[in-house]
Order: C-alpha cells, then structure tokens, then sequence
C-alpha cells in the first residue's frame, strides 16, 4: 500500500512574514471585534461567553446575527439557519483553493481552512491567478486576524464604552476597500469581469427584495454559475508555472 506524498509544503518564513503583512487589517478587525463584545454583553451574554464565542466560532457576521437573536429563549434552527448562510460563502472560497490544498496532507488541509477569511483568502486567490502559490497567507494571515478578533472582543465586554459605533469612524469600509483592492489587481479577462458584476447585481437585488442575509448565497451562487458554465479554463504560462513550483522540493 503506497503513501500518499503531497507536494506543498508551508514555509514557517513565510507564514511570519504572511502575519506581519496583515497586521494593519488587523487593527481594523479589534474596532469591529470590541463592538461585538459591546453587543454581546448588552445582549445578557457574560465576558468569558462572549470571548468563547469568538475564540472558536471567530465568524464575524455570524456572530452579530447569532447575538441579534439571541434572548431567554433561543430557536436553534433558525439561529443555525442564519448562520449558515451568512458563512455559505466559505464553500466557494474553500473550492476555489482546491487546486493548492490539495497538494496538503488532510490535517493541514482542515486546518488551514478553520483560520479561512475573506482578507486572507482574496490575497491566496488573487496570488494563485498570477501564478503565485501562497497558502502560508491563509495560516498566518488567519492567525493574526483571529487573535484580533479575541482581543477585539475582550476590549469591548471590558472597555466597550469607548467605542460605541465603529460605523462612525469609516471602520466598515476598510475591509470592503480592501477586497475591491485585491479584485481589481492582477491581469482579468472580461468574462471574469462579468462574473463579477452579475454576482454584484445578484447580491444588490437580493439585499433589496428577499430576506435579511440571502444576498450573501445569492451573489456567491449567481458568480459561481457564471464561471462554471462560461469560463473556459485555458492553462496559460502562469498556471504552468504554479505546476512547476508544485513540484519543487
């Protein structure tokens, strides 16, 4: 019985050089995880539950919606069904990965995924697109993202006075700049453009017409037809060349 040999290997260098490049989102993570722990505890729940919350669910979104509904008496399904699709997108962004983690044993695999952010995972797939494999970005821009959730969270059960509506300071927009940042950069083909803009439209619609946080499935879905059905894959010089690290020792 053969064993199976996989070709990725992270690079400890490289994950600490991964932490340090996202520190600076980061900061914008501890002003929105302080108005969780603000909301948690307005909410009836104690500091040590909040601080567990985001220390192993450390799902933003997730967590205002599961603290919006929650009171004496808490509908599971409901609140699970919330959840789920509030986090639906994470089954796109762990497929698009698919071409580097396969390359990773099982267990680092799973692991690397449960540290899975939006910031992280749009610099691995923006990187992946021209050529470049970076799954380290995922472990150690994940981990510093996830500390500053936990701290985050922290200073708000404890100090959440002084900071009652990160909304007021342009918090919000930092992450979403970002992202639009990391769309936009790289060399994109029109189809990729298009995708893109009926996932927006598609999102935009559903936020106006269907219920609170379906606009998240829908637009992930809407894209995700579009590159399914009409993207070609074509392997170009770049893909040829992530092959090739793959193979380095």
């Amino acid at each position: 019985m053969s064993v199976a040999s996989y070709s990725y290997q992270l690079q400890p260098a490289k994950v600490r050089a991964e932490f340090f490049r996202l520190l600076p989102i980061s900061l914008f993570v501890v002003a929105f995880g302080a108005a969780f722990g603000l909301a948690a505890t307005q909410k009836g729940l104690q500091p040590l539950q909040a601080i567990l919350m985001s220390t192993t669910v450390f799902a933003g979104a997730s967590q205002f919606a599961a603290v919006d509904m929650w009171g004496s008496d808490v509908s599971i399904l409901p609140l699970m069904a919330v959840v789920f699709a509030i986090n639906s997108r994470h089954l796109l962004m762990g497929a698009s990965l698919y071409p580097m983690l396969k390359d990773l044993s099982p267990g680092k695999r799973y692991g690397l995924l449960l540290l899975l952010t939006d910031a992280n995972w749009a610099i691995s797939a923006q990187e992946y697109q021209s050529g470049r494999r970076n799954l380290e970005v995922i472990l150690g821009g994940g981990l510093v993202l996830w500390l500053a959730w936990i701290v985050g969270t922290w200073l708000g059960v404890y100090f959440g006075g002084l900071l009652q509506d990160p909304k007021s300071l342009g918090l919000d927009m930092v992450l979403g700049c970002f992202l639009l940042a990391m769309a936009l950069g790289g060399k994109k083909s029109p189809r990729v453009l298009v995708a893109w803009t009926v996932a927006a439209l598609a999102s935009l619609a559903a936020w106006k017409w269907l219920p609170p946080n379906t606009h998240v499935v829908v637009g992930a879905l809407a894209g995700g037809a579009i590159g399914f059905f009409w993207l070609e894959h074509k392997p170009d010089a770049a893909e040829s060349e992530v092959e090739g690290e793959g193979e380095r020792p």
